[in-house]
């Protein structure tokens, strides 16, 4: 069984998904199977520009964990959106050095919930996780993410709303 755990950059999909690895499940890092896939740069928005069909359609489907926050965009079994309020965002953001205008299209999208509805689009609810990571910690999530893909733990999403920090930086 192929779990994504996909969400906005800062929600903390690498230390979560570092966890899951601790423990002894397989875990691959998204970032490094885009390399032969990326088309260009979009400079205005700092970001590389992937070809996401042929790297959806060429990525092996495996047994463990994928982390990223393309991962919604992979035939998943089972798919978690990490979520974090978007003031804690920009201050995890900010302690990465992440340029103002990133922070904000970051904060912005994690208000609109764009991760969640582009997931929601593409799998059907009984896949589908959504966990509010603002102030918890990731041994706490991955415990919750192993329930989940072991089918212990059901589904749930949608409760989560920061429209309220629309606008604000």
């Amino acid at each position: 069984m192929m779990c994504g755990i996909t969400g906005t950059p800062g929600t903390g999909k690498t230390k979560v998904a570092d966890e899951l690895a601790r423990r002894g499940n397989t875990v691959v890092h998204l970032i490094t199977t885009i390399g032969p896939y990326v088309t260009g740069i979009d400079e205005r928005r700092d970001t590389q520009i992937i070809d996401v069909d042929r790297w959806s359609a060429g990525f092996r489907k495996i047994d463990g964990f994928v982390e990223g926050h393309i991962a919604h965009l992979l035939p998943c079994d089972r798919i978690v959106v990490l979520r974090c309020r978007p003031d804690e965002l920009r201050r995890r953001l900010q302690l990465r050095k992440y340029r103002k205008e990133k922070i904000d299209e970051n904060a912005e999208a994690e208000a609109l919930d764009v991760c969640l509805i582009e997931t929601v689009e593409r799998f059907d609810p009984s896949q589908i996780l959504e966990l509010d990571t603002t102030s918890q910690d990731a041994s706490h999530c991955a415990t919750l993410i192993d329930l989940f893909a072991k089918g212990e733990i059901p589904s749930a999403f949608g409760t989560i709303d920061w429209s309220g920090y629309l606008g604000a930086s």
